[in-house]
């Protein structure tokens, strides 16, 4: 597999290729120059020095956000160029994950700060846990644009070693120092920066699993409004009297996250409204204490929108549970929750999914197509309330 890769979300501009887990070209600068100056000649000087076929590529990883707005937008750009030009997909890869994978197979937890200016920083945190064979990252907490003593607060309450790493750590430093509890060490000059070459290999991870978009489906994310938006819905707001419906653009993003208990009242309530044989609270509380389940959550400004679940045997997963609030269907929550939940189950080591829907339900299974699954058979009067048959769907 080969993939070509664009970073240009921060202060550092970088392209990379990368080809069956060997790096073959990497070139990143942090001088002066703007991205529209640099990043098209970069990958012109790649191609030409390694003698690159683009036509050889199997996809273009991008950093997707969150970061600096007009290097976002620049990197989405040129990646949504080559791909309409290349015919082929887009890789989204979440900046912080990038950063937080240059410290690969650590036993501390690793927090990417990056300056999000406003005496905020966009974060996350993550750790390395061995799989198989490879370190698998996970998320302990997923990105936000937060106040740093939020997010170190949240470090002290871990209670382990942490790893700083991006450009705002020359901010908040001084900072560390006075609120940190925790012990702490920060990432040196070769890995506290973008790297192209790590959206390449995260990149590779995502396309086996599915996460793979075209040209026209990508968007950067960039999990708050630009300082110009801000000012102009500031500035509507005062003409409005100060009274201003939020837009959607001011919506926060949606997050996915494990299941916990204080979300099971919630989602037993979303069940009963959806469902005619909805799950009860009990029967939540129950699979989520399971050791051979993930469940999982999609939250968006504190509300939460929907669940999905598995159970794990034997090296396969049996998707128990999707649910989406009524009238937050059909915008991608589904699709995107699924996601994260089947990059769970290969972490844990799964190589099959299974799962059963109503053979009427065509949106669904119009999801499912999309994430790998194919039907395998009919299950006659699988479903009460009313009765119909089931489409078994297989992912293997």
């Amino acid at each position: 597999m080969k993939i070509l890769a664009l970073d240009s979300s921060g202060l550092v501009a970088s392209v990379a290729l990368v080809e069956n887990d060997n790096l073959i070209a990497e070139y990143t600068i942090q001088y002066k120059k703007t991205h529209s100056q640099t990043l098209l000649p970069m990958l012109e000087e790649i191609r030409d020095m390694v003698e690159l076929d683009l036509s050889t590529v199997d996809a273009i990883a991008v950093a997707a956000g969150p970061g600096s707005f007009t290097g976002l937008r620049i990197g989405s750009a040129t990646a949504k160029g080559l791909a309409f030009a290349m015919e082929k997909p887009i890789i989204p890869v979440p900046t912080l994950e990038g950063l937080a994978y240059q410290m690969y197979g650590t036993d501390a937890v690793v927090c990417p700060i990056m300056d999000a200016r406003r005496n905020q920083v966009y974060t996350g945190i993550y750790e390395f846990v061995e799989g198989r064979d490879r370190y698998d990252m996970r998320v302990i907490k997923e990105r936000c644009a937060v106040s740093f003593d939020e997010i170190a607060q949240e470090l002290n309450g871990i209670g382990r070693k942490v790893i700083f790493t991006g450009d705002g750590i020359p901010v908040f430093k001084d900072r560390m120092g006075e609120i940190m509890q925790a012990p702490y060490l920060l990432a040196p000059a070769h890995r506290n920066r973008q790297s192209a070459a790590c959206i390449a290999a995260l990149g590779s991870i995502y396309y086996t699993q599915g996460r793979a978009v075209s040209g026209a489906e990508h968007v950067p994310e960039y999990l708050r409004l630009s300082q110009a938006e801000r000012e102009r819905s500031e500035k509507q707001a005062q003409q409005d009297g100060g009274t201003k419906e939020e837009s959607p653009q001011q919506v926060q993003r949606v997050i996915y996250r494990r299941m916990t208990p204080e979300d099971v009242p919630v989602i037993s309530r979303l069940e009963e409204e959806t469902f005619s044989m909805p799950w009860s609270q009990q029967d939540f509380l129950d699979m989520i204490g399971r050791k051979d389940a993930r469940y999982y959550v999609a939250e968006q400004d504190g509300k939460l929108l929907g669940c999905c679940g598995l159970l794990m045997a034997a090296g396969e997963g049996s998707i128990t549970n999707v649910m989406i609030r009524p009238g937050m269907r059909n915008r991608g929550i589904g699709t995107e929750m699924l996601r994260h939940l089947l990059a769970e189950g290969d972490r844990a080591g799964l190589t099959a999914y299974t799962l059963e829907v109503r053979v009427s339900n065509a949106a669904a299974i119009h999801v499912y197509e999309k994430l790998g699954f194919v039907s395998e058979g009919i299950r006659p009067g699988f479903y009460e309330k009313p009765a119909e048959d089931a489409m078994i769907l297989w992912k293997r």
